[in-house]
């Protein structure tokens, strides 16, 4: 087998092997609560404002191309609840999947990467300090558990943003609008699909967490540590996307 095709799937083992790791580090005692909490706010809580911005901008253009697109029908009423179902199915888990990958998983890669070369982390272990546990599993838990909240803010101002464009250009009220909008939601559109982001936490986090524990080549290869973590996190959730989203139709079908 030639030597690039044996890195790579030495490379998917090496993955593998970590994922199971976190998995079952996860679920044991002792817990770090106290590291999880602040890192829930340093992934979650300081993502907040880019989710909801981003969220409200895909709100206004999704509005106005849905809006030029059903206006050649005469189906200009039918905008609220489609942007709603588009919003609250796809759009919404798979953008703030994607804007987290850009924001914390370059973070977190670059973090863990910096740790390792400059021997930070050794120095947890001399200390008797699970690096594991405490560096890794942490910020794998964080992500895992605010993701699905920063969707649910991401589809909010997603449909505040349509509100506002429709808002502008024909003066409907908000009740109105988000009557017409929320009356096709249904309790297996916005549960599986925003669950599944909880997928997208975990590859998120534990893909760049063990790009940055590998890392090598000193502030250069932190760098690199940096861009992959961010590269391989967004193709990994859009090919992950696809599967769920053929799970969720298979396991909640849409009725005819």
């Amino acid at each position: 087998m030639p030597a690039p095709a044996m890195r790579v799937l030495e490379g998917i083992g090496d993955g593998a092997r970590f994922a199971w790791r976190v998995v079952r580090e996860a679920v044991r005692p002792p817990y770090e609560l106290g590291e999880t909490g602040r890192q829930i706010f340093e992934l979650g809580v300081r993502s907040v404002p880019l989710i909801a911005l981003a969220g409200f901008a895909v709100g206004v253009v999704m509005s106005m191309h849905t809006r030029a697109s059903l206006a050649r029908f005469g189906a200009e009423a039918l905008i609220p609840a489609g942007l709603a179902i588009a919003l609250v199915r796809e759009t919404g888990p798979l953008t703030a999947g994607l804007l987290l990958a850009g924001r914390v998983g370059a973070g977190i890669g670059a973090e863990l990467g910096a740790m390792k070369v400059t021997e930070q982390i050794d120095a947890l272990e001399a200390v008797a300090v699970d690096s594991f546990r405490y560096l890794v599993v942490t910020r794998v838990l964080a992500c895992v558990l605010a993701l699905p909240i920063l969707t649910t803010i991401m589809n909010f101002t997603g449909m505040l943003g349509g509100f506002t464009a429709e808002a502008a250009i024909t003066g409907i009220g908000f009740e109105p609008y988000f009557r017409q909008a929320f009356y096709p939601i249904e309790f297996t559109d916005f549960v599986p699909s925003t669950f599944k982001t909880m997928v997208f936490g975990f590859i998120i986090a534990t893909v760049s967490s063990y790009l940055g524990v590998n890392t090598t080549g000193g502030t250069e290869g932190v760098g690199r540590t940096a861009t992959r973590s961010v590269v391989l996190s967004s193709i990994l959730l859009i090919t992950t996307n696809v599967l769920l989203v053929r799970l969720i139709f298979f396991l909640f079908p849409v009725p005819g």
